[in-house]
């Protein structure tokens, strides 16, 4: 099979190497990466621009005549300010506004289905009380890919008598008391999971970026980063110490392109940070280069096996310096991992803050991701994880489908279970999340400062639990709200799918 070379390096103990990797994927994978990101048109930016203006505007008027009952900073001579003027402002008159979108309580596991309590304002947004009464929706907002976010089932059973028998938390650090033989049995198993020599587990998936980075790379070392990395590997970077420099999204030639100026520069310790999806795409020479892989949300999703991009393109695992991930997303649990040589792990336990001060991962919590990834595995005796990664897969290229036939616009690559629909205006994306409330429907809007100005939009976190009847009501109810508020800004023409029947017959067949 032809191969292309994307990005070598190995790393042990934070040292350079002498020698050399390559990491390779088929190049016909590469060549036809089903990924889109269209441009906003031109007259839809420009309404955008005006509809923000305008509230901003009402936002200012308002505060002049009804000046907000907060409290307010006083006797701060001499210190610096704790927030800009700006941001109460935009938190008080534009988000307010729209508040009632979010910050929505819970009181059910994020599974299929999810219990929300009800509430109201009397005061415009200001305040919130309960009405005593919870309402069951339909979930379309929770990272829950293969659907492991269970109250009952092997995952739940086993959490418990986890609790039953280690108790609920460890409540002391790694290098203290709080490593049990659940966790060590967690990290043989993560390890022989991903096909790595060891990796090493945390109780948080932020802090495995936030608090390991500076423990694995040097103050002044030049990291190459993707410009939409997480904020948790920008905190990370920022306590290392490290010089950044920033490539364009998922574009390898702007990478090849701050690799070649990096050299030029001599800079001879050198990290490429890799981003959920995009690292892994076109052709590169063999730069000497440590990769960092973050699979936060990639690790259970994809490949045929469930073990992230390196799965999905047919890689090698060891030939990626560093594997990092979460267990929050398709383990339906908490925390994160490092994977990699057994050197690079050894360095982590004995130099990483997250080791020496942060309490270990929950043993119950432990046990949820131990359960879920043996089903993932099939170690369990079943095929119930491989049922749930094709039931995934299906569910995600047939949405993603669906709404691009509709004229909207749909962002990411197509085996992605998120799915980002653009709306573009600020006030357009609390109007569709309203609207789904009314057909019971709970989904996530995400606008400004998340994203970008002109990229407001409505994310679907699609899972394995999802039926196609479920996936049909929401595509019914969306079509009616595109036409109701002109969401179908696509300017290219779909080609229309197979119909539900063909699609729940190749799945049966499959299962």
């Amino acid at each position: 099979m032809n191969t292309e070379t994307v990005l070598n390096g190995h790393v042990e103990n934070g040292v350079r190497p002498r020698h050399r990797f390559r990491l390779r994927i088929p190049a016909r994978r590469i060549k036809e990466e089903p990924e889109s990101f269209e441009k906003i048109p031109i007259y839809v930016a420009g309404l955008a621009h005006i509809g923000f203006y305008v509230l901003l505007f009402l936002g200012y008027l308002s505060q002049f005549i009804f000046p907000p009952k907060v409290a307010k900073e006083k006797n701060r001579e001499g210190y610096a300010d704790l927030y800009t003027k700006f941001e109460p402002f935009y938190l008080n008159y534009v988000f307010r506004r729209i508040r009632d979108c979010w910050e929505r309580p819970l009181c059910s596991v994020p599974g299929d289905q999810i219990v929300i309590k009800d509430r109201i304002s009397p005061d415009n947004g200001w305040t919130y009380e309960f009405t005593g009464t919870e309402t069951k929706f339909l979930n379309l907002g929770s990272y829950n890919y293969l659907g492991f976010a269970q109250s009952s089932g092997p995952c739940a059973t086993a959490s418990a008598n986890a609790v039953i028998r280690y108790g609920s938390s460890t409540a002391s650090t790694a290098k203290e008391l709080g490593t049990t033989t659940l966790h060590m049995q967690l990290e043989k198993l993560t390890a022989r999971f991903l096909g790595v020599e060891e990796a090493i587990v945390f109780g948080m998936g932020f802090a495995t970026n936030a608090l390991n980075i500076s423990a694995i790379i040097y103050p002044g070392c030049l990291v190459i980063s993707d410009e939409k990395n997480h904020a948790s590997l920008i905190l990370g970077l920022k306590l290392a110490g490290t010089v950044v420099r920033v490539y364009r999204h998922n574009d390898m030639r702007s990478l090849e392109d701050e690799l070649i100026a990096a050299i030029n520069m001599d800079n001879r310790q050198l990290v490429n940070h890799g981003t959920k999806y995009s690292s892994l795409q076109r052709e590169f020479s063999a730069w000497r280069a440590y990769l960092y892989l973050d699979e936060a949300h990639s690790i259970g999703a994809l490949g045929p096996h469930g073990r992230g991009v390196i799965d999905y393109y047919n890689c090698n695992a060891k030939d990626v310096d560093i594997l990092m991930g979460t267990f929050t997303k398709s383990f339906g649990s908490a925390g994160g991992y490092i994977a990699g040589s057994k050197s690079l792990i050894r360095h982590i336990r004995e130099n990483s803050d997250a080791v020496y001060y942060a309490t270990t991962m929950p043993p119950p919590v432990a046990q949820q991701i131990i359960t879920s990834m043996k089903i993932i595995m099939g170690e369990d005796g079943t095929n119930d994880g491989v049922r749930r990664m094709r039931r995934l897969a299906r569910n995600t290229r047939y949405f993603r489908k669906r709404l691009c036939e509709m004229g909207c616009i749909v962002y990411g690559h197509e085996d992605s279970p998120v799915v980002p629909m653009l709306v573009y205006f600020y006030s357009k994306t609390a109007a569709v999340i309203r609207a789904y409330t009314k057909h019971n429907i709970a989904t996530v809007g995400v606008g400004f400062p998340a994203t970008p100005f002109l990229e407001c939009r409505i994310r679907f976190c699609l899972s394995a639990a999802h039926s196609m009847k479920q996936l049909e009501r929401v595509l019914d109810i969306t079509h009616k709200i595109a036409d109701e508020m002109g969401l179908r800004y696509s300017q290219k023409r779909q080609k229309p799918g197979r119909n539900l029947v063909e699609i729940e017959d190749e799945n049966e067949d499959s299962d």
